[in-house]
């Protein structure tokens, strides 16, 4: 059977396992309860990510095992071991609250052992100069990899908008590298790696978007969160080794998440303000209240994505636009728009009127 027909059983297993994660969660009380960053109102089951974690980790496990080495696997250890010690400490984190130095620290391991994996960081050419990182690879890789799957958690913060996040990101990264081969004149299969594993995650994490898209019945939680920050992370760092742009691609089509939480961190360290301290100044966060809507935001964000990310994706994967050139002009007009929507400013004081509250 091609390997394209094991995306619909991956849905499939994906959304039993999300419903089985549902009555789990209820059982053992593990809910996400609103405090000052929440963006929804009622205490909701969290932790659902861990149900396609393990879809997805168990295909790719499967179909290494019975295809031998079609997947490459440096890249399946490395989302296999790193992955699933990122979904460990992200579900014990679900469950009971887990210093961040501690999180920090498996961060790092397991981003090293993922880098290690993929042999580190390919030459890359950045503004048209090929860059030879050396040493200096393995230390830029391992901080983009803590930083995105913690920008990750730090945007999964209205229903639906990680998931479909991942989704439309993942199908976007399997055609960029589609369109690379074709445009270069290379073989290309649905076979390939790096078309199979984005198709795969995303597959698993549409099971789960059934339950997750707004109004959620259940969260992914930091077991979901996070695992899908590392594991896209790990995709476009196997993609680079592929084709060096392709790094570049992915970068452009993570930025909807990059610019807002980097941005909003920036805004909030300048104040001198715990960055982990729980917030609701994300831009996703002051549009689902402009707005009124959680799917108004996720619906726009997934937009975002298919009308201006993917297209500039594209033009950097088959080599009409510099990589570096293609990041600046895909992020400008996003950093615009969270300047526009405050991002990282305090929330308004909100002051009642005592005389209509007399009334």
């Amino acid at each position: 059977m091609s390997a394209i027909f094991w995306l619909l059983p991956i849905v499939v297993s994906a959304f039993v396992l999300t419903g089985f994660m549902l009555r789990y969660a209820l059982s053992r009380n593990i809910l996400d309860v609103p405090n000052d960053r929440s963006s929804h109102s009622q205490p909701t089951p969290r932790g659902g990510g861990l149900a396609f974690v393990a879809t997805f980790l168990t295909v790719v496990a499967v179909y290494a095992a019975f295809t031998l080495d079609t997947l490459g696997w440096g890249v399946v250890l490395a989302l296999i071991l790193g992955g699933g010690l990122i979904a460990l400490i992200g579900f014990q984190d679900d469950r009971i609250y887990i210093p961040v130095r501690y999180r920090l620290l498996v961060h790092f391991i397991a981003a090293i052992w993922g880098i290690y994996c993929l042999g580190g960081l390919p030459d890359m050419p950045v503004f048209g100069v090929e860059i030879k990182f050396g040493w200096a690879g393995w230390l830029f890789a391992a901080f983009y990899m803590v930083w995105l799957l913690n920008l990750y958690n730090f945007m999964d913060g209205l229903d639906g908008l990680a998931s479909l996040e991942a989704v439309t990101v993942c199908i976007g990264g399997a055609l960029a590298y589609w369109v690379a081969m074709v445009t270069s004149g290379q073989a290309v299969s649905l076979t390939d790696s790096a078309i199979l594993l984005p198709l795969f995650l995303a597959a698993s994490v549409f099971g789960f978007l059934l339950w997750n898209f707004p109004p959620a019945k259940i969260f992914m939680g930091d077991v979901g969160s996070g695992f899908l920050g590392f594991t896209i992370g790990m995709l476009s760092l196997h993609a680079a080794w592929i084709e060096p742009q392709l790094f570049w691609s992915w970068v452009i089509l993570l930025a909807v998440f990059v610019v807002d939480a980097t941005y909003t961190l920036l805004c909030r360290l300048v104040r001198g303000e715990q960055i982990y301290r729980a917030h609701r100044t994300h831009a996703f966060q002051y549009a689902s209240r402009m707005l009124g809507s959680h799917r108004s935001v996720t619906v726009n964000v997934a937009l975002i994505n298919v009308i201006w990310l993917i297209p500039m994706s594209l033009l950097v994967a088959i080599g009409r636009l510099d990589g570096a050139l293609g990041v600046l002009i895909a992020y400008l007009p996003l950093l615009l728009l969270a300047v526009k929507l405050k991002a990282g400013q305090p929330e308004p004081i909100v002051i009642p009127d005592l005389a209509r509250v007399r009334r």
